[in-house]
């Protein structure tokens, strides 16, 4: 399990939309949020990354890329997005602009290296699906905040986006403790 403050990789990976080659490169100068989910397809997953996708441009913003990960494929990733953009119901948000890419991690390398499995969750192959995994990761690269939920237990993004804020250098919300008052 990476430790915050630690470099965070710099993988390679498969998306829906193609292929990264350096997670760093990608990156750029911006903040990351790297998030896994369970499965395609399924309603947890689905409400979660369609409010993803609506805070996503507020996370743009505030100079922070957004990505996805879980273990089905690419193919998979880029038909399921449909459903998401359905239930975002948002006119901005179309299957042709989703907002950010999604990981097909199928072999789970990158899951297993980062510590995203949750073994008491299972697919229909008898395979540990991805937990909820949350990692911010800083211009430095940097682990700045990691969250693991189950694979049982939705997110909160605008939790999320508050914690996004609270690492952030704005000392307006150093002492800030209440997320949900934005």
């Amino acid at each position: 399990m990476m430790k915050l403050g630690e470099t965070f990789p710099a993988f390679s990976a498969t998306t829906n939309l193609g292929k990264i080659e350096n997670f760093h490169e990608w990156m750029g100068n911006s903040w990351a949020i790297l998030f896994s989910h369970p499965a395609d397809y399924t309603p947890v997953c689905t409400t979660e990354l369609a409010r993803a996708a609506q805070l996503a441009e507020q996370f743009r913003d505030r100079n922070v890329q957004m990505i996805a990960l879980s273990c089905d494929s690419a193919e998979s990733h880029r038909g399921w997005i449909s459903d998401i953009v359905a239930y975002a119901n948002s006119p901005i948000i179309t299957s042709d602009g989703f907002p950010f890419e999604i990981i097909a991690d199928e072999d789970r390398s990158l899951a297993t290296a980062l510590g995203m499995l949750d073994p008491a969750e299972k697919d229909s192959n008898g395979m540990p699906l991805t937990a909820r995994a949350v990692f911010i990761i800083d211009p430095k690269k940097q682990l700045r905040a990691h969250i693991l939920y189950p694979a049982t237990t939705g997110r909160n993004f605008e939790y999320v986006f508050a914690l996004m804020i609270t690492i952030e250098p704005a000392p307006e919300f150093s002492r800030w403790f209440s997320w949900n008052s934005l």
